[in-house]
């Protein structure tokens, strides 16, 4: 135990603790915000997350697919987007295979997605509507699922059976 004898040493005292206290204090307020948190802070914001891309092929169809892996990008996905390049999507990638399904709460464009196995194999391709709630799930254990544009798939002539390519399929 400290016992100070007067007022004004005390007083001293105690901003000669403080002052470095606030200014740490001051300099973690002002740090930039972690990278793992933008998810979060675009959520929170109502504006669409950027996450690196991956270019991915069905046949001789490029695809530019932004990765969606830790899980709360995976929440995020592309929800909040107002509009996406014909060719662009995002690939989910999960760390163990099961029954995935998705939902289009607070997405606004229309999308269709492909449940993938590992070996880059559609299992089955659902059409999803805006804003809604109702649930689109993987016909067996999948680990990736891509969506696309609603249509993107049938217009290409990719179904159940077709073969995906690129680096997370190897």
């Amino acid at each position: 135990m400290i016992h100070i004898k007067s007022r004004g040493r005390a007083l001293a005292a105690c901003r000669r603790f403080t002052a470095p206290l606030l200014l740490g204090l001051g300099a973690l307020a002002a740090a930039p915000v972690p990278a793992q948190d933008a998810p979060a802070r675009a959520a929170a914001e109502g504006r669409p997350q950027q996450l690196p891309t991956v270019q991915l092929n069905a046949g001789m169809h490029l695809i530019r697919a932004m990765v969606a892996q830790a899980p709360l990008e995976r929440q995020i996905g592309l929800m909040y987007r107002r509009e996406m390049a014909p060719n662009d999507g995002m690939l989910f990638i999960f760390e163990d295979r099961s029954q995935q399904c998705f939902w289009m709460k607070n997405t606004l464009l229309p999308l269709s997605a492909a449940f993938v196995a590992d070996d880059g194999t559609v299992v089955n391709i659902a059409d999803m509507q805006p804003l809604s709630e109702a649930s689109h799930c993987s016909a067996k254990p999948v680990r990736y699922v891509l969506e696309m544009h609603q249509g993107w798939f049938a217009k290409r002539g990719i179904q159940a059976g077709s073969k995906l390519g690129g680096s997370p399929f190897r």
